[in-house]
């Protein structure tokens, strides 16, 4: 398995939420209520988005089809796929750390 995620960060908010919710297996509907919820409202994806993203994860071994059943297909994230979602989080976490440090530092500066 290829283990340079790298060349696939970042993620877009839209492919994030989708691999997100990706933690356990799901068809396109279930997935668009799933990234719905898990955003809090924030981020509402079509179908349009949603299958663009689910062909070019496919393409790229992120995600793959567990099942097929009538035109219902079922998708879950890959071990690399899990390694790319993992590098992501981890960057965000850098990102959001950072950006609390900033702003504790501005109300201490504006403090003084």
């Amino acid at each position: 398995m290829d283990t340079d995620v790298s060349k696939y960060l970042p993620l877009s908010e839209a492919t994030y939420y989708v691999m997100a919710a990706l933690d356990e297996p799901l068809h396109g509907y279930a997935l668009m209520q799933k990234v719905e919820a898990m955003s809090e409202g924030q981020v509402a994806i079509g179908p349009g988005t949603l299958y663009g993203a689910f062909a070019a994860l496919e393409k790229q071994g992120l995600i793959e089809k567990v099942s097929e059943q009538d035109r219902r297909k079922t998708y879950g994230l890959t071990d690399k796929g899990r390694l790319v979602l993992a590098e992501q989080v981890r960057r965000l976490a850098t990102m959001v750390r950072i950006g609390q440090f900033a702003l504790i530092q501005h109300d201490k500066e504006k403090a003084i």
